[in-house]
């Protein structure tokens, strides 16, 4: 009798040593079938190790993982996809015959792999590539192909480790509309590693945020912010960053101020009506003869809840 689960993957008790370096430390997490799952972290978090150990890759040194229900190692090799960070490609093939050398090993059959080649190349914008040998493909489009290539036998669960690491704007554009149509038009379970905020916030459903290869915080994009609390951020850069300290002792005495820190030269104070202090802040600092460089209002983001979480921000 076959088990049904409604989860794609199920890590339990997952953990990964070498040596003495413990890379992930007993992560439990479920992901959804049909939803795009963020893992969000600094780089050297752990964030490859564990989707690693989740896919197969990688024998975790403690746990289990469950994919459909099933034990990994008995899943079927085609149910995955994976995108690695590392660029995968035949630099002496042009872009169709390396979508078609990986079709073949999958043994897709041949009328069904001309159509999804098309399909891809066109979802990708690499139609008028087709021809071209990737050794000369910019490397958005080398990047765009790779995840081409990871989706070609249309596996059930996409993986793609860092997928915009390096890209453009404009192939970034490209590549996130995939992702969500992935998604939205082919329900597939796409899980994610990023430390891009806006990459994690926009395309996920649900973003696990992890450090030092422990599991810090699992939910919605939209959860999370709100947990950081109300509030906007005001950064203010100082002219002499030797003024910090004393700018911060002096901003901890105001009403309604929710966290003040230093954070990489520039002063970060999460308060209530960021903009109604601003005038009285401002003033006092223009009294004491302390210039300000610079001075920016913005919304909560995932980066401040990650700075909630771990006191630093994602880019050590």
């Amino acid at each position: 009798m076959g088990t049904t689960s409604e989860y794609a993957i199920e890590a339990q008790n997952l953990t990964k040593k070498y040596g003495e370096f413990l890379a992930v430390n007993d992560l439990n997490l479920k992901i959804k079938k049909g939803e795009v799952f963020g893992f969000l972290g600094p780089n050297g978090a752990g964030k490859t190790t564990s989707i690693s150990m989740m896919v197969g890759l990688l024998r975790p040194s403690n746990g289990k993982v469950l994919i459909n229900g099933k034990e990994v190692e008995n899943t079927n090799k085609e149910t995955i996809g994976i995108c690695p960070q590392e660029l995968v490609l035949w630099e002496n093939l042009t872009c169709y015959e390396s979508l078609k050398l990986m079709g073949d090993m999958y043994e897709v059959t041949n009328d069904v792999l001309n159509q999804r080649i098309e399909k891809l190349l066109k979802d990708l914008f690499l139609t008028d590539k087709a021809d071209t040998v990737v050794s000369n493909l910019s490397g958005g489009m080398k990047r765009r192909l790779n995840l081409a290539l990871a989706v070609i036998h249309e596996p059930e669960i996409v993986l793609l480790d860092e997928p915009s690491e390096g890209l453009d704007p404009q192939s970034r554009r490209v590549l996130w509309n995939y992702i969500q149509s992935l998604r939205d038009k082919e329900g597939k379970t796409v899980i994610l590693t990023t430390h891009l905020m806006d990459e994690a916030d926009r395309l996920s459903d649900r973003v696990a945020i992890i450090d030092h290869g422990q599991l810090l915080k699992l939910d919605t994009p939209k959860n999370l912010k709100k947990e950081v609390g109300e509030g906007d951020i005001i950064e203010i850069t100082l002219s002499d960053s030797g003024n910090n300290e004393e700018v911060i002792t002096y901003l901890k005495g105001f009403d309604d101020i929710i966290s003040v820190i230093e954070l990489e030269g520039k002063i970060n104070l999460r308060a209530l009506n960021a903009v109604g202090k601003l005038p009285k802040i401002i003033g006092t600092l223009e009294e004491s003869n302390i210039n300000i460089d610079d001075l920016a209002i913005r919304q909560n983001t995932l980066e401040d809840v990650f700075i909630e979480l771990t006191g630093t921000g994602l880019r050590e």
